[in-house]
């Protein structure tokens, strides 16, 4: 009977350790990400932008390049 007592606690332990961990890097994603979004970083001296502006213009170009190769009128 100890043994199994033994064993659902050292369960648990493990189980309370793994969600430590989990929580752990949710609160450094949640933070990198609010960081990334709130920071303005000089990119050059004329541009100002943060992190997620300068992806969603990447994005914007990719797709820009994307619908253009499309429309060529080449067959």
């Amino acid at each position: 009977m100890k043994d199994m007592k033994k064993a659902r606690t050292s369960r648990r332990a493990r189980r309370g350790q793994a969600m430590v961990e989990y929580s752990m890097i949710n609160w450094v994603l949640i933070v990198a990400l609010v960081v990334g979004a709130t920071v303005k970083i000089e990119w050059s001296d004329k541009k100002q932008a943060n992190v997620i502006d300068l992806f969603l213009e990447a994005y914007q170009i990719y797709y820009d390049s994307y619908y253009f190769v499309l429309n060529l009128p080449f067959p």
